[in-house]
């Protein structure tokens, strides 16, 4: 995801209602997130579809390897040559 650069990506909700479109086809280009203000403070985060897809992406792949690491914790492993042969197994059938 690219850097924010706050004098452009921070913008009242009352702009991006206005703009919307506009605010659309900067998210598409840019690929940087829109913050979105209410009375002045942070209320929303905008993103554009690929890089919303992008992070949910990145988040599961986090999630699995620390489930990984807490099941190697608990000697809940496969060892590396007992997978080996089994998918080796399963390839010949």
């Amino acid at each position: 995801m690219a850097v924010l650069k706050p004098s452009q990506d921070v913008q009242p909700l009352s702009a991006f209602r206005a703009n919307a479109a506009g605010f659309l086809d900067q998210l598409r280009s840019t690929k940087r997130p829109l913050v979105l203000t209410q009375h002045g403070k942070s209320a929303a985060v905008v993103l554009d579809v690929d890089q919303y897809e992008a992070l949910v992406d990145e988040i599961e792949v986090i999630r699995d390897i620390r489930q990984a690491k807490a099941e190697l914790a608990r000697g809940e492993g496969i060892p590396h040559e007992d997978v080996v042969a089994e998918l080796g197994a399963r390839l010949t059938r």
